[in-house]
């Protein structure tokens, strides 16, 4: 399949766009905007696979019990 470029930018497969509108400052803002955008979306996926972490259990509690209660309070914890 042959590329056919038109007079107005529009190709057989997609657009084409002058190397100065490529390199102009709100075509590079919108790719900095997709890049990060990206990267955020691909790390709430992997965030959203990961199990989910207590920070909670990395920390003892001033009021955890030192013995059991229990109704057999010689079994094992």
């Amino acid at each position: 399949m042959s590329w056919i470029v038109l007079q107005t930018g529009v190709v057989l497969g997609g657009l084409l766009f002058d190397q100065s509108f490529l390199t102009s400052n709100y075509f590079l803002t919108l790719a900095a905007f997709v890049a990060i955008n990206t990267v955020m979306y691909a790390a709430m996926a992997v965030a959203k696979i990961l199990p989910k972490i207590y920070v909670v259990d990395w920390f003892t509690h001033r009021n955890r019990r030192s013995e059991t209660r229990s109704i057999y309070p010689d079994s094992p914890d």
